[in-house]
């Protein structure tokens, strides 16, 4: 059952947003929805994985990442 999450990420441009996108989107099925807003610094993702697997992967963008909770 996919479930809807908030992260707050340090993203100064489109271009970090499109790496966070890239990472999730590795996931494959396990990510149904990605969607980034570098003016508010957050990313709202819709998955099968848990809020852990997610922010571990955002981790991967070397990007100041945090939990904000589930949607």
């Amino acid at each position: 059952m996919s479930q809807t999450y908030e992260f707050q990420m340090a993203m100064t441009c489109e271009g970090c947003a499109g790496a966070a996108k890239r990472v999730l989107g590795k996931l494959g099925d396990k990510v149904t929805n990605v969607e980034t807003s570098v003016e508010n610094q957050k990313v709202t993702v819709t998955s099968s994985l848990t809020s852990d697997e997610l922010l571990a992967e955002l981790q991967k963008t070397g990007k100041e990442v945090k939990f904000i909770g589930a949607v």
